[in-house]
């Protein structure tokens, strides 16, 4: 099973070429400090190949929603430090996803402050939560060059936060809706200056903040997720496989390790002019770095992804958080546990360290 080979990905070897994607599962204090449920959670899990923490954010400035994780201060980076001990003395290899939500957030859970932007346009059609409930987007500020600028550097000050605190290394969240991908969409960017108008334009955040991540922790420390037909977030391009492209020719120019491709919803579907094309083929044929590809595999569906030759590795999401052991069972054919929807996003323990393991589990007839 190609799943279970192993693979080396940047400067670490891994013992199977599954991953656990990044997702948001709303565990941590108030301050943004993991506590002992994560350390659990992520240990449990070590098993995969690569794991991608839950989004953490950058910066105070990059706060989008409550009881996520932050990187930013040195209490913050001590919790995470008892997290990726953890993970290594199970012999697992874990990269911190850095965050800044852009208008993805809400004034209520940022002392009162709008949430920056590329352009000074809220994301219509859905709801954010905030700490009040859910609440309608507010139309963000725009952001400045110099907040720019300092984004830029709060970007290359937690991706070394991040290696400070044990990760083997970083992974720019460019994907669904966040400020990365505010500055490539004209649905959120309709800026005159040097990042908007044009595609060169629109990806220079993105590289800028690429080439500071490099610089700061080393070419084989870093990754980049991108989602180049998902809509989430009111993110709607003119051309995305143009600008996709082009963002593609100019990563080509840059030494780092990987690049996560997410692909579109079936719940989220893409705009009509959008192409119909499969982002893995049409995308990862074009990107020189490793392609780890995600959303929506099963075993045998991810199988066949890595038989095509295009991805080296397949990140899972919902199905790690309910199987915490899912390359053991894979490998045995056991029964996989089904996720409790309701626990996801926010709770305690249940729905998130207590999911049974192969032992408790019969395998499938």
């Amino acid at each position: 099973m190609k799943l279970l080979e192993k693979v080396q990905l940047g400067g670490v070897n891994l013992k199977n070429r599954m991953a656990m994607a990044a997702m948001t599962r709303g565990r941590v204090d108030r301050n943004g400090l993991v506590g002992d449920i994560t350390v659990e959670y992520y240990t449990q899990r070590a098993s995969a190949g690569l794991m991608l923490t839950e989004s953490i954010r950058i910066s105070k400035e990059a706060t989008g929603s409550p009881l996520t994780p932050g990187i930013f201060t040195d209490k913050q980076i001590e919790a995470w430090k008892k997290v990726t001990t953890a993970v290594h003395e199970k012999g697992g290899v874990i990269i911190a996803q850095l965050w800044h939500t852009g208008r993805m957030g809400h004034s209520v859970d940022r002392n009162g402050k709008l949430p920056l932007a590329p352009s000074p346009i809220p994301i219509w059609g859905m709801q954010h939560f905030t700490s009040q409930g859910k609440k309608e987007y507010e139309i963000p500020q725009e952001i400045t060059i110099p907040e720019i600028k300092q984004t830029i550097k709060d970007f290359g000050q937690a991706a070394k936060n991040a290696i400070a605190a044990g990760f083997d290394g970083v992974q720019l969240h460019a994907a669904n809706g966040y400020l990365p991908s505010q500055f490539l969409a004209e649905s959120a960017n309709q800026r005159t200056d040097e990042y908007g108008g044009s595609i060169p334009n629109k990806c220079r955040f993105v590289l800028e903040v690429m080439q500071e991540l490099i610089s700061s922790v080393g070419s084989e420390k870093v990754g980049i997720k991108i989602s180049p037909f998902h809509p989430y977030g009111d993110i709607i391009l003119d051309d995305p496989s143009a600008t996709y492209s082009y963002l593609i020719k100019e990563l080509n120019k840059l030494d780092f390790a990987y690049v996560e491709i997410q692909k579109r919803s079936t719940f989220f579907p893409s705009p009509k002019h959008y192409a119909t094309d499969n982002e893995i083929e049409l995308f990862g044929r074009m990107i020189r770095h490793t392609v780890i590809a995600n959303a929506g595999y099963d075993k045998d569906s991810a199988e066949a992804e890595l038989e095509k030759g295009i991805a080296k590795l397949i990140s899972f999401g919902t199905l790690y958080i309910a199987n915490p052991d899912l390359p053991e069972r894979f490998e045995k054919n056991f029964r996989l546990n089904k996720p409790d929807r309701a626990t996801i996003f926010g709770g305690g323990k249940h729905g998130y360290i207590d999911y049974p393991f192969c032992n408790n589990t019969p395998p499938n007839k």
